[in-house]
């Protein structure tokens, strides 16, 4: 439907919802984060430390708070989903059979999820006292 006011032609468009707009619009609010949590521990781990201090005990104090756990968890879901919805993302732009796109979809999702299971249960499981009995 198109109406001319004035010689202005004004058009309704519907957007539609869609996979790919939720998936832009993540790429960007990860980068943002990742931006901020990336350069949060980059500052914590290598300026206001000592790269000589970066041990497993440093890392059993850090990991005896939740916090940090949680903080590194959040760098590692965000890290990991970014990194991989960037790569599907080329993939797609290079591979035109939409069955093949499809099972690489499939298998960088199983991908993400095992590797952000894995890596959180060892982060949430981590014992910082066994660190400290083992020395």
């Amino acid at each position: 439907m198109t109406t001319t006011v004035t010689g202005v032609t004004r058009r309704k468009v519907q957007v539609r919802t869609n996979l790919e707009r939720y998936g832009f619009l993540f790429m960007r609010l990860t980068g943002i984060s990742l931006l901020i949590l990336a350069v949060g521990h980059m500052l914590i781990q290598h300026v206001l430390n000592s790269v000589h201090n970066l041990t497993i005990q440093f890392v059993a104090v850090q990991w005896n708070s939740w916090g940090w756990k949680a903080y590194d968890m959040l760098l590692l879901a965000f890290a990991i989903s970014h990194g991989i919805n960037g790569l599907r993302q080329v993939l797609e732009d290079y591979i035109h059979n939409r069955q093949v796109v499809r099972t690489i979809n499939i298998a960088l999702a199983i991908f993400v999820v095992v590797t952000l299971l894995w890596a959180g249960f060892a982060i949430a499981s981590f014992n910082p006292a066994s660190v400290t009995a083992a020395n």
